[in-house]
């Protein structure tokens, strides 16, 4: 087996590798003439750097320019980001909904056909990390600062919504759009309409969103032997071209689109942390006070970039993962246990039924459902690809494909099925069956809280869930940093520290400007703008991926 060095002391996000392994046993190679860093400037001494000069050039000033314009116009930017985000999510979400399903079906297929006995990496290589790190950087990279903030207020909302014949957007917002129907004055069937939503929004879709970009990205790196970046998977369409401008092209829409995304997911887990906050001690929660919030935790994330503390970030993740799985099980047994542990079976079955017909992209009349969620989310998940795919890639070399796509797909599924069934269903069944509307009532961000105020240990576990969205905010930033800066440097995997301080604080920079120029919605907004042209290049990688596992021993 191939290995980084001192690969027990390494975080799997950040192997201590300049090159990507040579491949083990046959493989098709690409030759190309290229080499990483040919076209870098690069300098040693206090400030050392080596960066793309074309890539990182022209990104860095676009967000700089971006949060320069928005911070000084930012009275006048929130109407034009909300606007933005309905027009986006109006008129593209079958886009958006027709993409993901494209996604979701190449992945169904990579799993059933012969293309799944593929090994990343070659025929010979095994797996560098064993599945329980791998596992628990991928929880905490990929979605838990979203599962947190709406792991009780999605289900809610789409129980509310069903019943009441009320809709909700994701930003809490009550509208006059037609709802999500099916269940108007029925709880049972709004309860079971509800859930089977909410699953659909963290399942299969989202995940294959992932497993597109990571699978590409490794197929092309630890396979063909070409640079871990997103330009390498456009060699069968564009060739050599690639080290030119259309490679530039996709590379900058990369770091852009990861650079919105992570910063709309920095902006929702402060406003949790400071409802949290404001919940237990008092803690204001003014635009500012989210502002100084981000900074401090923005400041955490730089000390783990600045000491290299990849194995304290690779601890610190597990033991996130740890808090997440003791708090869930602390919801179960001092919540409806019972209830829970039969409803995980009864919404996987919901899921399953109500599965064609949320994700159908035509013809349907539940507008704030299909704009205001799904195709919000879609975008969402899109503008993380880079980062999270990324990521995945680097820790998954030596598995086969099948392999891979199986735990990309279905076990982080199932485990965001059984966290909104114990959250969402806990404050669903105080609905029900304990008259408690407090979490109704609660702002978007303090439903979680809300809840937890039915329960034993109200503070404890509360500070718990605090904490959770503390190192979830932490670890995403520094990750996202390193990943930006792999794309930035031209697919050099260990570029200079200076170089991911500038982005780790440039990504909060950028969610304080999006949170004084628009609040929740410009977050969204421009997680949705990026999102959409960036959809365009996992279409592409899509067909990347066929043709670079036709060609490969099975």
């Amino acid at each position: 087996m191939t290995q980084w060095p001192d690969q027990a002391d390494q975080d799997p996000v950040t192997p201590g590798a300049e090159a990507i392994p040579e491949p083990e046993g046959r493989t098709e190679i690409i030759e190309t003439s290229y080499e990483i860093g040919q076209d870098n400037i690069a300098r040693s001494g206090v400030l050392s750097f080596d960066i793309h000069q074309v890539v990182f050039t022209v990104s860095a000033l676009a967000i700089i320019a971006f949060t320069f314009l928005t911070m000084a116009f930012q009275n006048y930017l929130e109407p034009l980001f909300v606007s933005l985000r309905d027009w986006m999510t109006g008129r593209l979400d079958w886009f958006f909904l027709s993409a993901g399903n494209i996604f979701v079906l190449l992945c169904l297929v990579l799993i059933v056909t012969p293309l799944g006995r593929v090994r990343l990496g070659g025929p010979q290589a095994t797996p560098d990390f064993s599945f329980v790190s791998w596992f628990a950087m991928l929880f905490a990279a990929g979605m838990g600062i979203g599962l947190m903030f709406y792991g009780v207020s999605e289900p809610l909302g789409h129980f509310s919504a069903a019943v009441e014949g009320v809709t909700y957007g994701p930003d809490g917002a009550r509208t006059d759009w037609a709802p999500l129907r099916g269940a108007e004055g029925d709880p049972i069937a709004a309860r079971r309409l509800g859930m089977a939503a909410t699953i659909f929004h963290w399942g299969l879709h989202p995940w294959a969103i992932y497993a597109v970009v990571a699978l590409a990205l490794a197929v092309f790196s630890y396979n063909k032997g070409l640079p871990l970046t997103l330009r390498s998977c456009f060699y069968p369409i564009f060739g050599e071209r690639i080290w030119g401008w259309p490679g530039h092209l996709v590379d900058i829409l990369a770091i852009l689109a990861t650079v919105f995304g992570l910063a709309t997911s920095l902006g929702i887990g402060a406003q949790q942390a400071a409802a949290g906050l404001q919940f237990l001690v008092g803690f204001p929660t003014s635009t500012w006070a989210l502002v100084l919030l981000i900074i401090v935790i923005t400041g955490v994330a730089l000390v783990s970039v600045v000491a290299g503390l990849d194995a304290g970030v690779k601890r610190l993740s597990e033991l996130n993962l740890g808090l997440a799985a003791l708090l869930l099980l602390f919801v179960i047994a001092a919540g409806p246990t019972l209830d829970i542990l039969r409803r995980f079976a009864l919404n996987l079955g919901a899921y399953v039924t109500y599965l064609p017909e949320l994700s159908n992209p035509f013809g349907r009349e539940d507008d704030n459902f299909r704009h205001g969620w799904t195709a919000f989310y879609w975008a969402w998940w899109i503008s993380w690809s880079p980062f999270v795919g990324m990521f995945i890639a680097r820790v998954s070399r030596g598995r086969t494909v099948r392999e891979f796509l199986l735990a990309v797909l279905l076990v982080p599924s199932i485990l965001c099925v059984l966290w909104m069934t114990a959250m969402g269903g806990t404050a669903i069944s105080q609905v029900l069956n304990d008259g408690f509307t407090g979490a109704q009532e609660a702002p978007l961000e303090l439903k979680l809280f809300a809840v937890l105020t039915q329960l034993p240990l109200t503070f404890l576990t509360s500070l718990i869930g605090i904490v959770l969205v503390v190192v979830f905010f932490v670890t995403s930033a520094d990750s996202g940093s390193l990943v930006i800066d792999t794309i930035a440097a031209g697919g050099k995997v260990n570029s200079p520290t200076p170089q991911r301080v500038f982005w780790a604080t440039l990504g909060g920079v950028v969610a304080i400007a999006l949170l004084l120029g628009g609040g929740l919605a410009g977050l969204q907004a421009m997680a949705v703008s990026t999102g959409f042209p960036f959809t365009f290049v996992l279409l592409g990688a899509c067909y990347a991926i066929l043709r670079g596992l036709m060609n490969e021993p099975r």
